[in-house]
């Protein structure tokens, strides 16, 4: 998302928990109950695996900069870490599908 703030791969998994499993009451706060504790659970299995959530953290630099950009591109990031987040990411929510 280019901003160095949270994983593009963990915010585009949780949108996929959300339209998932949000329950037909989702504008009361009990039918997102689910949803909000698939999110943590999301969460933390990432950054078991990850150590973070947020890019920044993940990449070793900061791409909202044009430093951070410059590294990151220099070190072709979006072609290997970026890759493995992704792929991270899907394999948690895979796990989590069939565990449910």
């Amino acid at each position: 998302m280019r901003l160095g703030e949270t994983c593009g791969a963990v915010t585009g998994s949780f949108l996929v928990l959300g339209l998932r499993h949000a329950g037909d009451n989702s504008e009361a706060a009990a039918g997102r109950a689910d949803v909000y504790a698939r999110i943590v659970d999301f969460a933390t299995r990432f950054r078991r695996r990850n150590r973070s959530i947020v890019c920044r953290e993940l990449l070793g630099c900061d791409i909202s900069t044009p430093e951070g950009m410059r590294r990151a591109k220099e070190r072709d990031l979006f072609k290997t870490t970026c890759v493995k987040m992704v792929e991270d990411a899907a394999a948690i929510l895979e796990k989590m599908e069939a565990e449910s």
